[in-house]
C-alpha cells in the first residue's frame, strides 16, 4: 500500500521511544545501538528466509531483505550474545510462585521451616524442590530471595515480605524481566497485526482527561484482580507442564500492565485539547 513504510516506521517510533529513554539512561550510545539494529535485522532476516525454506540464507539475499551492504552482512560473525538471565527458567521465580499459592489458600504458609522438620508440615526445603524441580539447591535459592528482599530469614524460617515477584532491589534482574515482558507483548501484537494465527489476546482500556488520583485509585483495581488471576494462572500453568508429554516445547506468558502519566508535565508532548476514552 502507499503509505505502508510511514505507518510501519510511525509504529516502530512509538515502540522504540520508551526503548531509546531507557538507553539514555543506561548511558547507551548512538554506536551501541547501530550494532545492535544491524546484527537484529541480520538475525530476523534470517529467520524470515527459513521460514521460507532457504536454510542458509546467501549475502545477496540477507543484504536486500535488510538493505545492508554486503560488508556490513559479511561483518556480522556470530549471533547477539544476551548478558541478561532467562525470567522464564528462574528457580527462585517458581519457587516464589509456589510459595505465594501456598499462602493465598492458607494464611500459616507465610512463614516456613527452612528444612523439613520430620512430619508432613510444608518446608521452604521442599517447596523450592517443588518450584524448581529439583534441579537447584534450595539454599541457593533462598539466598537469591533474600538478596532480592523478598523473604526474610530468622532462626531456621523464612518468611514472605512481597507479593509478587518484582526484584526491584537488581537492576539486572528488573532489565530481564523488561525484556521479556516487553518483548512477549510485542509478539503477540505483531503477530495480530501481521495476521498469524492463532489470534493472540492483546486488549487495552484507555482515557485521557483525569485526576491523576483517580488514575492511582484505577491502577489499585487492576493491581487487585490481577492478584488473584495471577494466582489462578500459575496454578494452571503449573499443572499444565506436569501433564505434558515429554519433549513439549510450548512457551506462554500472560501479563498485564498498567501505565498512567501527567501530560502536562514539563517535558511532555503536547496534548489534545479534548478528552477521550475507548478501548482495543
Amino acid at each position: 500500500m502507499e503509505h505502508q513504510l510511514d505507518w510501519a516506521l510511525a509504529a516502530c517510533a512509538r515502540i522504540l521511544r520508551p526503548v531509546v529513554r531507557l538507553a539514555l539512561a543506561m548511558g547507551v550510545k548512538h554506536p551501541h545501538l547501530e550494532v545492535l539494529l544491524r546484527d537484529l535485522l541480520l538475525e530476523e532476516a534470517k529467520r524470515s528466509w527459513r521460514q521460507q525454506g532457504v536454510a542458509k540464507p546467501n549475502i545477496s539475499q540477507l543484504s536486500v531483505t535488510t538493505g545492508l551492504n554486503r560488508k556490513a552482512v559479511t561483518a556480522k560473525v556470530r549471533d547477539t550474545v544476551d548478558a541478561l538471565p532467562h525470567t522464564e527458567i528462574s528457580a527462585a521465580a517458581k519457587t516464589f510462585t509456589l510459595w505465594l499459592q501456598m499462602v493465598s489458600e492458607n494464611q500459616s504458609f507465610q512463614r516456613l521451616p527452612i528444612t523439613s522438620e520430620g512430619d508432613d508440615a510444608p518446608s521452604f526445603e521442599t517447596v523450592a524442590r517443588l518450584g524448581s524441580r529439583g534441579n537447584v539447591h534450595h539454599r541457593t535459592i533462598l539466598d537469591e530471595l533474600v538478596r532480592l528482599n523478598m523473604v526474610a530469614e530468622q532462626d531456621g524460617y523464612a518468611e514472605l515480605k512481597a507479593n509478587g515477584f518484582v526484584p526491584v532491589d537488581d537492576l539486572q534482574s528488573m532489565l530481564a524481566f523488561l525484556g521479556d515482558n516487553g518483548r512477549d507483548h510485542l509478539l503477540a501484537a505483531v503477530s495480530n497485526t501481521l495476521g498469524e494465527e492463532p489470534r493472540m489476546l492483546e486488549r487495552s482500556v484507555y482515557a485521557r482527561g483525569l485526576g491523576l488520583q483517580d488514575c492511582e485509585n484505577i491502577h489499585q483495581v487492576v493491581r487487585d484482580r490481577w492478584a488473584a488471576l495471577h494466582l489462578e494462572l500459575a496454578g494452571e500453568m503449573n499443572r499444565a507442564v506436569d501433564r505434558a508429554p515429554e519433549g513439549a516445547t510450548g512457551r506462554m506468558r500472560v501479563g498485564i500492565y498498567t501505565y498512567y502519566e501527567d501530560e502536562a508535565a514539563p517535558g511532555a508532548p503536547p496534548v489534545p485539547a479534548q478528552r477521550d476514552k475507548g478501548t482495543r
